[in-house]
């Protein structure tokens, strides 16, 4: 046996190149050759469209002028970090981009968790087909059409629901406009359009528990809720911590559309977030340097939320994605 296996390997070693006979990383391409050509579109979609534009960031450092061109635009380190840090706006900007995140982690991530917990309890298969496509469907609206349908709902002139609370309550209460319910309002629009989808992933995990626990656990005598805390939530804490991990890496993006459909006049004041002031002074003021520094600050600070989360993942007996 052991005389074959080394004839094959010999066989191998003339049919390769002799160079590839001192790298095995080489050897080990050609065999699997198809499966690397597989491998290639992904690998050139990523470089010409993730890694190459990354070069761009550089023009943080400089005083890009676009007729100039990057190579003959000026240098001026980190003159543009220090105007922004120095910005009277920036711990306004920086207070409502912390709150939206703040709500959004404390609000919106554990929905999908508490949504598909629910679904998963369900033992009426029509019921929780139908339901499952009921908190689906909103995921494929469009933010513009959930913002209209906002308006519609909440405009003073007419709105359905502001005609209903202010029968009931006796105040006329104009929530697009008051500064108090813009987070509220942003925080419910993202729950009712994603909640759904994000417990796709939860239901998957929740799939792979093992039956025979919850019928063990019958037998000692756990209700519903013991079962739930001791055998369902450990199983699905290695998905929940991976993707609090990947969360917290898009902390300070609040997501522009959104923000930009939602904001007037009147509700600027707790409005305005990096998202929004980057498109506002990069695009219609032009100052691409300047605002190339805002989004590489937003990236440093997610870097550094995910290294820092994943440490902690570890530390308490988590796998993490690093």
């Amino acid at each position: 046996m052991n005389s074959t296996t080394a004839l094959k390997q010999n066989d191998t070693d003339r049919a390769l190149p002799k160079s590839s006979k001192k790298r095995p990383w080489v050897r080990r391409i050609l065999q699997d050759k198809w499966m690397y050509l597989l491998l290639l579109p992904g690998l050139i979609y990523f470089l010409i469209f993730k890694y190459w534009p990354m070069w761009g960031v550089l023009i943080a450092f400089q005083n890009y002028q676009p007729f100039l061109g990057f190579w003959n635009s000026e240098w001026v380190g980190f003159e543009h970090f220090q105007n922004f840090f120095n910005n009277p706006d920036f711990f306004r900007l920086l207070k409502n981009t912390l709150m939206l995140a703040v709500y959004d982690m404390v609000f919106f991530f554990p929905a999908p968790i508490i949504i598909a917990l629910l679904l998963n309890e369900v033992r009426i298969a029509i019921f929780k087909r139908v339901v499952q496509t009921m908190v689906y469907v909103p995921h494929f609206i469009s933010m513009v059409i959930v913002a209209s349908m906002t308006y519609v709902f909440l405009t003073p002139n007419g709105g359905v629901l502001y005609e209903l609370i202010s029968h009931f309550t006796g105040r006329e209460i104009n929530f697009l406009a008051d500064p108090d319910y813009f987070r509220p309002l942003i925080i419910l629009q993202i729950m009712w359009k994603e909640t759904g989808w994000g417990t796709i992933i939860f239901l998957a995990a929740l799939a792979s528990v093992d039956l025979e626990q919850y019928e063990a656990a019958i037998v000692d005598g756990a209700n519903r809720f013991q079962r739930l805390w001791y055998i369902t939530l450990p199983a699905i804490s290695s998905t929940i911590v991976i993707l609090l991990i990947l969360r917290l890496g898009n902390f300070l993006d609040n997501g522009f559309e959104q923000i930009f459909l939602m904001t007037n006049s009147l509700n600027r004041s707790v409005a305005d977030v990096f998202d929004t002031y980057v498109y506002f002074v990069g695009i219609t003021q032009g100052a691409f340097s300047y605002s190339t520094a805002i989004g590489l600050f937003k990236s440093v600070v997610g870097i550094i939320l995910i290294y820092g989360s994943n440490w902690l993942a570890k530390r308490f007996g988590q796998e993490g994605i690093i």
